[in-house]
């Protein structure tokens, strides 16, 4: 067994000891708690570690959204080890970022977990390689080392390849990718998975040292799974299923919805803002990277012409699609049959952008335009 796949089947197999834990337990007990002031207090599981990817729930903790609503939220860091959908689940979390594919397969297992708002309209990942290897398609990926991270990321690059008539199995080497781009830095990896907002910025990062200067996007080709027509949706936010049977927790969670993508509205207008709030929230990248990471986060959201955090059904259907149809390189698939009708509602967040249309919040970004970003060594 290979490396991806034991990470894989790690994954999978801690989702289903969690959701086995959850069976029989109920998570409607009202144990959420008020802070001196009358907030309640409310907690939300990212799934990475603090960055620009969730900018627009840092800026509404900095700049008193959640306050707005009568929320007071703390944002927990995720981590290699931290599935949030089953830390949401298991009740440690009011709420949870996760992408779609992923929190599904969990939801598959016993989960207790719905979709109430879908943020990212557009998928960042990328599979990168040097120009000078000319992959400019999935097709040109035949016979070549590919990389990818496993725990589910990898499926948009094995339908791309399954559609370009390529066989995961056989066509290509795989190699289990770290989370960095060292390993195609040096050349072991003539693909590597990337992500719009991260990865690839790294890459523009570093000095080429054949000139002693920055790569720039013109050393390295793409593939945009968007555009091959495969991409599968991915950051989210997620609600406990149980506890949406709780009017309280409904209504709390129009709320922390209607905050959170009035964050996402002010990171759009506000980009150098939002850098600072994310650098001094923690985040171990710097000025520059944050910077460029916010902006590319931008373009995954804006413009969402009906309504920031609407689940748009064929986004939706497509991704269930490619879940349950594309095999991994051992025939595995994220989902093994289709999710039920409570797996995602637009209930919630159609109210929260009620309220935020009603206090003048573009929930669209018709306008929106990015900005220019230049990058430094190292992301400073």
């Amino acid at each position: 067994m290979n490396p991806t796949t034991r990470r894989l089947r790690a994954c999978l197999a801690l989702v289903a000891v969690a959701a086995a834990a959850l069976t029989g337990c109920s998570t409607t007990d009202d144990s959420s708690t008020t802070t001196p002031d009358g907030l309640t207090e409310v907690r939300l599981q990212l799934q990475w570690f603090k960055q620009g990817q969730f900018a627009g729930y840092l800026a509404a903790v900095d700049q008193g959204f959640y306050k707005e609503q009568g929320l007071s939220v703390e944002i927990l860091d995720g981590g290699t080890d931290i599935v949030p959908q089953t830390v949401l689940a298991q009740g440690q979390a009011d709420y949870a970022i996760a992408w779609v594919p992923k929190a599904l397969a969990s939801r598959e297992a016993g989960a207790g977990i719905t979709e109430v708002a879908q943020v990212f309209q557009r998928s960042g990942t990328k599979q990168v390689s040097f120009k000078s290897d000319n992959i400019a398609g999935p097709a040109a990926l035949r016979g070549k080392t590919v990389g990818n991270w496993g725990y589910g990321n990898e499926f948009e690059l094995f339908a791309g390849m399954t559609r370009a008539g390529i066989d995961p199995a056989k066509d290509v080497t795989l190699v289990q990718q770290q989370f960095d781009m060292n390993a195609f830095l040096a050349r072991d990896i003539a693909a590597a998975q990337a992500m719009s907002y991260n990865e690839y910025a790294q890459l523009l990062e570093t000095k080429n040292p054949a000139t002693g200067k920055l790569y720039t996007p013109d050393d390295f080709t793409t593939i945009d799974w968007n555009a091959e027509g495969v991409a599968m949706l991915q950051d989210a936010i997620w609600a406990n299923s149980e506890k949406l049977k709780d009017p309280k927790y409904q209504d709390q969670t129009v709320r922390f919805i209607a905050a959170s993508l009035k964050g996402w509205a002010f990171c759009r207008d506000n980009v150098d803002t939002c850098r600072d709030i994310t650098v001094a929230a923690g985040s171990t990248l710097g000025a520059s990277h944050q910077q460029w990471q916010i902006n590319e986060v931008n373009k995954l959201i804006w413009p969402s012409t009906a309504g920031i955090g609407l689940i748009d059904q064929a986004a939706w259907d497509r991704t269930v699609k490619i879940a349950k149809e594309t095999k991994n390189q051992d025939g595995a698939t994220v989902l093994t049959k289709d999710p039920d009708a409570e797996a995602f509602t637009n209930e919630y967040v159609t109210k929260a952008l009620d309220i935020l249309k009603s206090g003048g919040t573009d929930v669209t970004g018709t306008a929106f335009a990015p900005i220019q970003v230049t990058l430094t060594e190292g992301g400073k």
